[in-house]
């Protein structure tokens, strides 16, 4: 490119191994790039290609078979007639009609005892895709595919694909491709037979005496052989589709070469006009490589490489001024990887161990040793006392250690180095102990004075906003800097987060001792809470189970006296005499029902219902027990009938529970239904596992805020008819009893319309019972 200049082209004979060009391994942007490029062109029209030509043929295909069942559907329908009598002019002159069609190459019609009674032939081609035929050398399928029809017919068309070979046509296998590109190499033609068997029409007496004949010898071979007359076969070949194709292939891989030539023309001058300001750079980087930061590139495009061209100079520029700073700043650098690391050993001796006394000995151990600090003391502020008193030291003689610990320093906001790192939250760095002795505490101040101090630095320890106490150290004879104070600062506050841990460890510690204790205690008394509630439960149970036994023996004697005294064994009687006594047998009756759902929900509360499953055929049992039921309905003018099922269904469960369930549902639906109502029950298969009965009447109904309640015991559930509702343990006991069988139980109700239960049981897998 005109105009692209590099200070220092040339490459020194020195240059590193891996930019040296080695004999058969480099290469380059351009080739790369124009090779990648062609590749994309390539695929892309290589699969819209095959897209296109794969879609045509697709649609060809489908075109060719929707004739074929036209064609097949429609001769079948003309040439019924002619079978029958066999009129072989009638049926030549349909299927020359059919061979009108270019596609058509043959039309074959075949009786019902195999032998062809009509069949036509164009021949085969005289040229591979040409479009003139030998009559001389006809070709047909094989018999074997009407004969297979004639023992099952359709009534759709039976489509095969064939090849016509030297041995005659034979059967294509799915998926073989009949797609050609060219007619040099094509020897065998390819077409569809179409195969649909003429079938007689029958009469309704016709098909009642088929299914007399199929019912005697258990088969309908019989009756679908007498049905088919013949069967037509006309094939269609693919010849015109290829043709068509082969045109369409040709002009679209004309199209494609085209379009790639121009596309990997434009994809190599675009190349050459990207790789050459990319190979300035290269070389300019080059000579950056080999520690000449003076190299300068001048930018020749306005573009994203002119940019980066410029970006490289800025680069190479800064590079220079960085040179100077590392050169300036090792030293520094050195010196603060040091501190770091001693920060980093330090962290790691804070995590590792929640005892504070081992804690703080370690950090200062370590603080001394690698920092050069002579002597470091950390101070703890007790809050409530408001004092602070020495935690840990390092560096001091015994006897001032001891004298140390016994240190009580008050904290007041008195501008003092105290009131300035624990009330104030600030470091605080003493360059000369003489000059801030009015700020020191008079405790602390003469034993500094002993010990040789006279520059130190501290830093509070701070965590979660709140100041635990400070640390403080010296450097014996070399006085503390700022350096020292932002170190100490880092150390601080990861002391403080490790002596904030400690203490909650210790209060967490002492916090678990005593919830479990506590725990112990209210876990004992849980436990005699539980027992005495157990033992209340089984007492409830009992007297409910006794006093259902004790009150079913009275309520049957006065149920039976009520019923001597109605018949006349005790005299006549007057019609409100006759009117009282009815209306205390039926809340005799209903007090009866009430105690022995008490009952049966005392021994569901206890699990001692057992179910003992049988077969059952639904339908009849569900009419026996509805049969039981009609005079309770008759005598409030209520119809109730039995849906009958579309099909046998036989059910595995309990018959003494199964007929409580369907008496408790239809029951409710009598009592809630007003007269002149309906009541039906009915049967069906969910599933291959679970069949569903249903009990719906045409009663008051329920409330829909109601619905969710009417299966839980001893609820007030509001009704349209108060003077019917019981105990409310019906619904209860029949849910349970439904869910022991292994099946489900849901309502639907509507006011002022009606009430739907259904409830579903396992299938039988064997046949029902005996009844």
């Amino acid at each position: 490119m005109k105009g692209s200049a590099v200070n220092n082209p040339t490459l020194p004979p020195t240059a590193p191994p891996y930019l040296t060009k080695g004999p058969g391994r480099f290469i380059s942007l351009r080739t790369k790039f124009v090779v990648f490029f062609s590749l994309i062109l390539v695929l892309s029209c290589a699969g819209m290609s095959w897209y296109f030509i794969h879609s045509k043929r697709l649609a060809m295909t489908d075109q060719v078979r929707d004739l074929g069942v036209i064609l097949s559907k429609n001769l079948v329908h003309n040439v019924r007639y002619g079978i029958i009598i066999e009129e072989r002019a009638m049926l030549d002159q349909f299927i020359t009609g059919v061979l009108g069609v270019e596609e058509v190459v043959y039309v074959r019609i075949t009786g019902t005892d195999g032998h062809v009674l009509a069949e036509k032939s164009k021949g085969t081609l005289t040229t591979p895709l040409g479009t003139l035929r030998s009559a001389d050398r006809p070709f047909y399928p094989n018999l074997d595919i009407a004969t297979s029809l004639l023992r099952t017919p359709g009534s759709e068309p039976t489509i095969t694909h064939l090849r016509l070979t030297a041995a005659g046509p034979l059967p294509i296998q799915e998926g073989g491709s009949t797609l050609v590109l060219s007619t040099s190499g094509l020897q065998e033609e390819t077409f569809y037979d179409f195969a649909l068997p003429v079938m007689r029409r029958s009469e309704p007496r016709l098909e009642a005496l088929a299914l007399q004949e199929e019912e005697t010898h258990g088969t309908r071979a019989t009756q679908t052989a007498l049905l088919a007359l013949g069967v037509v076969q006309v094939g269609l070949t693919e010849v015109p589709m290829q043709r068509e194709l082969a045109r369409a292939l040709r002009t679209f891989l004309l199209l494609t070469l085209g379009i790639m030539t121009t596309g990997i023309l434009c994809t190599n001058l675009l190349a050459r006009r990207i790789i050459t300001p990319l190979r300035n750079l290269a070389a300019g980087a080059r000579n950056v490589s080999e520690g000449d930061l003076s190299t300068f590139v001048v930018p020749t495009t306005q573009d994203e490489v002119g940019q980066l061209t410029a970006l490289f100079n800025l680069m190479t520029k800064s590079l220079q001024e960085r040179d100077q700073a590392i050169s300036t700043n090792l030293e520094t650098i050195r010196r603060h990887m040091m501190q770091l690391a001693t920060i980093n050993q330090s962290s790691a001796a804070i995590t590792s161990t929640l005892d504070l006394d081992r804690l703080l000995s370690t950090v200062l151990q370590l603080l001394s040793e690698n920092l050069g600090f002579a002597r470091m003391v950390l101070f703890l502020w007790d809050n409530d006392r408001g004092v602070v008193t020495v935690a840990q030291m390092l560096g001091l003689p015994p006897e001032f250690e001891e004298a140390a610990r016994t240190l009580v320093i008050p904290v007041r906001d008195d501008n003092g180095v105290t009131a300035t790192l624990l009330i104030h939250g600030k470091p605080v760095l003493v360059s000369n102990l003489d000059a801030v002795t009015d700020r020191i505490a008079p405790a602390l101040l003469p034993m500094l004075r002993q010990v040789g101090i006279f520059s130190f630095v501290a830093a509070p320890l701070r965590s979660q906003q709140r100041i635990l106490g400070y640390l403080g150290a010296d450097r014996g004879t070399i006085p503390c800097t700022e350096e020292d104070v932002d170190l100490l600062m880092t150390i601080a506050s990861h002391v403080a987060v490790a002596v904030d841990n400690a203490r909650a460890y210790t209060e967490l510690a002492t916090l678990t001792e005593h919830l479990e204790r506590r725990v112990q205690e209210r876990t004992h008394e849980l436990q005699t809470v539980n027992e005495r509630l157990q033992d209340h439960d089984q007492r409830r149970s009992k007297f409910v189970s006794v006093a259902s036994h004790e009150l079913r023996t009275p309520m049957t004697s006065i149920k039976g006296f009520i019923e001597n005294m109605l018949d006349g064994l005790t005299g006549p009687l007057s019609e409100r005499q006759a009117h009282y006594l009815q209306r205390v047998k039926h809340n005799v009756d209903r007090l009866t029902r009430i105690i022995n759902q008490l009952l049966d929900w005392s021994r569901l509360d206890v699990g001692r219902i057992d179910i003992k499953p049988e077969s059952l055929n639904i339908n009849e049992f569900t009419q026996d027990v509805v049969e039981s039921i009609q005079t309770l309905a008759a005598e409030k003018s209520i119809r109730l009938e039995v849906l009958p099922c579309n099909q046998p269904i036989t059910v595995r469960a309990d018959r003494d529970k199964l007929e409580q369930i369907i008496f408790n549902l239809v029951g409710n639906a009598i009592k809630f239904t007003p007269p002149s109502g309906h009541v039906t029950v009915g049967c069906s298969l969910c599933d291959a596992n679970y069949a569903q009965i249903t009990v719906a009447d045409t009663g008051c109904g329920i409330a829909p805020d109601q619905l969710p309640h009417v299966f839980t015991e001893f609820s007030k559930v509001e009704s349209a008819m108060p003077t019917s509702q019981g105990a409310q343990l019906g619904l209860f006991i029949t849910k349970s009893l439904v869910a022991l069988h292994g099946g489900q139980m849901c309502v639907e109700s509507q006011l002022g319309v009606g009430t739907t239960f259904y409830f579903t049981l396992p299938v039988s897998p064997t046949p029902p019972s005996t009844p």
